[in-house]
């Protein structure tokens, strides 16, 4: 169970973070990083961020990228929240999969249901 401290640390690293990879991949055209979750542990010193890569074939590569650049992403977090953290967490970034996990259900929903039934035309029956 996540503290409310926590979770407004969570929310501020999230928030900063986006806004980094936001800046970073202005340059590089078609690639689309967004934060969608940060979790801390409860001594405050890790930050788990999970990140959602579009287009998700370059995520890995992407991920693995970002984790070798994780102190220069730390610093430059750093200097952003200087005023509200005293100490900033270690960061490690994670693959978020769960659009491609949504979208995998959607296409095995979709391969075993049933093909609609064509609407039958109703028949006047009059009596």
């Amino acid at each position: 169970m996540e503290t409310t401290r926590q979770q407004k640390i969570a929310r501020l690293i999230q928030k900063e973070l986006g806004d980094i990879f936001q800046k970073q991949t202005q340059a590089t055209r078609g690639v689309l990083v967004s934060v969608s979750a940060v979790r801390i542990s409860p001594d405050l010193s890790i930050a788990k961020g999970y990140l959602s890569v579009f287009p998700s074939e370059k995520a890995d590569e992407i991920i693995s990228n970002i984790n070798a650049n994780a102190r220069q992403i730390r610093f430059d977090l750093g200097k952003r929240v200087r005023f509200q953290l005293r100490i900033i967490p270690e960061l490690k970034f994670f693959k978020d999969d769960s659009l491609d996990y949504l979208d995998h259900i959607d296409e095995l929903l979709k391969g075993t249901s049933p093909a609609p039934a064509e609407p039958q035309e109703a028949e006047d029956h009059e009596g």
